[in-house]
């Protein structure tokens, strides 16, 4: 980064409280894209059909992803977006409104903080934080600057989860005494591959940021970085951080349990991998608690009622027929298999959910009482569509509350995900302290920071 960039960026961060837009009711909130890998290019595309958005920057250090991001905006809306290598000349930009960060995790804090500081609201790819430190320094920095910044766990914004997740609220099941989530994500194995010459047009430095400089290699890039400790969480901190956060959501979203223990390891495969394809976690929070796992290889789902026949009489030798399904359990109601989702437990009955749709039944007889679908493959958006109209009707409004997944409550589902890092990496359960702290546990405590690469110091 230059340093008349460096100069005007730091000038940014410094006048950003004073320099609050005022929107006319026509104005299209202008976004920066940074990060155009898989997710990013979905923002790219989402957004750019959006008519309360303008993609107006467009920024990766990979000179191959900005041409192709360029190619897709240009088709999408016959418009071409300024392009940036470092994401710190987009926040200096004054013409960027907003940053929608899709980086690796390992990017997400600094990327977020950078941006608030320049002015800039922001919406962030989930997990909301590489680690725990740093999902507290996001809210710190949120709460000063007055930016809104809301994190890309779509579920909150998706119609039939949030009916489904405010019936369990209202009691549907009874009390809730464990939510359960499941990543039951099919993954092969990465293999091995030698460290080689950095591709032409990438700029490696800037990919690593925070992390170790260390040589390139294709698996530490384009995707499989979430596998590699420098970078990722594992699928926990991946896929799972969704339903993990969805468990926190019908539990009415508590914030730090008591304790949290987690087992597991990396099974049937030797490869370069260092995060674990088979995780078992559990977060107690006095009187109920949260059971997440991840299980990366072949297996099948779980979820389906335990539809109980009445105790036969005294002397006989076979049970009566089990009674005919009454209207609100057609005898063709199809349980739902779940192998990515949440299960619920309460006083009353169960719920299942997932992308399929939710069901809840009730009683011994595991009696359906609430179904919901999604709507039919290409007859609504994407539920990422609603999200982001929700961060940009708050960018608007400059009240964060309004936000469905603010960077106040999304950091601790990814701090969730932390902490059964934390206990899997430390080999023990962790006792939780105010902060959080882990009581006697120092090598539990150096896990909730890391050790950063200058200049990149959150």
């Amino acid at each position: 980064m230059s340093h008349t960039t460096s100069r005007r960026f730091f000038l940014g961060a410094t006048t950003a409280a004073a320099a609050a837009r005022v929107w006319g009711a026509n104005d299209r909130v202008n976004v920066a894209i940074i990060g155009l890998g898989g997710r990013g290019t979905n923002h790219l595309n989402f957004y750019s059909r959006l008519s309360e958005a303008r993609v107006a920057g467009l920024c990766d250090i990979d000179q191959s992803a900005r041409e192709r991001a360029q190619a897709t905006l240009l088709k999408n809306t016959g418009e071409k977006a300024r392009e940036f290598e470092d994401m710190r000349e987009a926040f200096a930009d004054s013409g960027i409104d907003a940053a929608s960060v899709a980086t690796p995790n390992h990017w997400h804090a600094l990327a977020t903080i950078w941006a608030c500081k320049a002015g800039k609201d922001v919406y962030c790819e989930k997990p909301a934080c590489y680690n725990i430190y740093e999902g507290q320094k996001m809210v710190q920095v949120a709460r000063e600057t007055k930016r809104m910044v809301q994190v890309g766990s779509q579920h909150r914004s998706t119609p039939y989860k949030m009916r489904a997740l405010e019936a369990l609220k209202g009691g549907l099941i009874g009390k809730i005494y464990l939510a359960k989530g499941l990543c039951f994500k099919r993954r092969v194995s990465i293999g091995h591959k030698p460290d080689s010459e950095t591709p032409k047009g990438v700029n490696w430095d800037l990919f690593l940021g925070p992390a170790p400089m260390r040589p390139f290699n294709e698996l530490r890039f384009k995707y499989n970085w979430h596998w590699f400790w420098d970078t990722g969480n594992g699928d926990i901190g991946n896929q799972g951080v969704h339903q993990i956060g969805i468990c926190r959501w019908g539990l009415g979203d508590p914030e730090w349990p008591k304790s949290a223990v987690a087992m597991g390891g990396k099974y049937a495969y030797i490869d370069d991998q260092e995060t674990p394809n088979t995780l078992l976690a559990s977060y107690d929070y006095g009187g109920r608690e949260i059971v997440f796992e991840v299980r990366g290889l072949l297996t099948g789902g779980e979820g389906s009622p335990q539809t109980r026949r009445p105790r036969p009489a005294a002397g006989s030798a076979v049970a009566p027929e089990t009674p005919a399904p009454t209207a609100t359990a057609p005898r063709n109601a199809q349980p739902l298999n779940v192998m990515i989702g949440n299960l619920f437990y309460g006083t009353e009955g169960w719920a299942a959910m997932s992308d399929e749709g939710f069901q809840a039944f009730k009683g011994e007889s595991s009696e359906l009482i609430m179904e919901e679908r999604p709507p039919a493959r290409g007859t609504a958006p994407d539920p990422t569509v609603y999200h982001m109209e929700n961060f940009l009707a708050a960018c608007r409004s400059r009240n964060y509350k309004e936000l469905h997944d603010e960077i106040g409550n999304a950091y601790l589902s990814a701090s969730l995900c932390h902490l059964a890092n934390i206990s899997y990496r430390v080999g023990r359960k962790l006792t939780i302290e105010a902060g959080p702290r882990f009581a006697n546990d120092a090598d539990a405590n150096a896990l909730i920071t890391r050790n950063y690469r200058q200049p990149y110091v959150v």
